[in-house]
């Protein structure tokens, strides 16, 4: 392995905690803000604390994020020993020693945790899938108003554009095994079966609903981060390092992508 210098490091490091989502916004923890410090020493030592919109978010939410960051940390060759913190919330103390433990979910909540992550996990990958769909399917009725919306369900994947949009989706889809062959269909179910014409119209509203709801909790959540520690919401990357979320205000109504 090469030698890396401190800001090499550093910026593994972030990168790293780049592919953190969180479950229920699909976004990455980095862009939300949630990464309150990092940092890296010489040895190979890395310590993150995270913090939250309030103190009362999903006490199983906070803690996946929280084990998915000491994950991604640990998996990196040049590391050593990795904390990862949760700050003000009001279950830090519990989820802080179950993580510094080892001692996963269950043994962390211990009688409080009545399910497995994995569940949860895979219900908010299913519904990051239908919103990355609808966000494709709705750029096409954008670019062309005349197109028929029962003509969506016959849309291939080679059809869409060579974007990030398109990209995203093609992520969401493998994160739920699915094919993303150039000839499969865009839009199907969490199992890759597509819809009849009939039905289209009726699923992609549902879609548009999952991916509103998506972009509404994230922007709601954004400003209780701002109201919650002011000008330290954005988070405490360089300049050089910014994240994609720069503060800006987004109206609600921005939120809504019209067919």
């Amino acid at each position: 392995m090469r030698e890396m210098d401190d800001q090499q490091r550093r910026d593994s490091a972030w990168h790293a905690l780049d592919v953190v989502i969180d479950p229920e916004l699909d976004e990455p923890i980095t862009d939300l803000g949630f990464v309150r410090s990092l940092e890296v020493s010489a040895d190979g030592a890395v310590s993150v604390h995270l913090r939250l919109p309030t103190s009362f978010c999903a006490p199983n939410f906070a803690y996946l994020m929280a084990s998915d960051a000491k994950d991604v940390l640990t998996a990196l060759e040049w590391t050593g020993s990795v904390t990862v913190e949760l700050d003000d919330h009001h279950d830090s103390d519990i989820i802080n020693t179950g993580l510094a433990a080892d001692a996963g979910y269950r043994g962390t909540f211990r009688h409080e945790a009545l399910d497995d992550l994995s569940e949860l996990r895979e219900t908010f990958l299913r519904k990051a899938h239908t919103a990355a769909m609808e966000r494709c399917l709705t750029a096409i009725l954008r670019c062309d108003r005349e197109f028929d919306v029962s003509e969506l369900g016959a849309v291939r994947l080679d059809a869409l554009p060579a974007d990030d949009i398109t990209e995203s989706l093609l992520r969401r889809r493998r994160s739920i095994g699915l094919s993303t062959e150039a000839d499969d269909l865009v839009m199907v179910d969490h199992r890759g079966v597509g819809y009849a014409p009939d039905a289209v119209p009726m699923a992609l509203r549902r879609a548009r609903s999952t991916r509103i709801s998506i972009d509404g909790n994230a922007h709601f959540c954004r400003g209780l981060l701002r109201t919650r520690y002011g000008d330290d919401a954005v988070g405490p990357r360089t300049a050089g390092d910014t994240p994609s979320d720069t503060g800006t205000f987004v109206p609600l109504s921005a939120l809504t992508m019209p067919a």
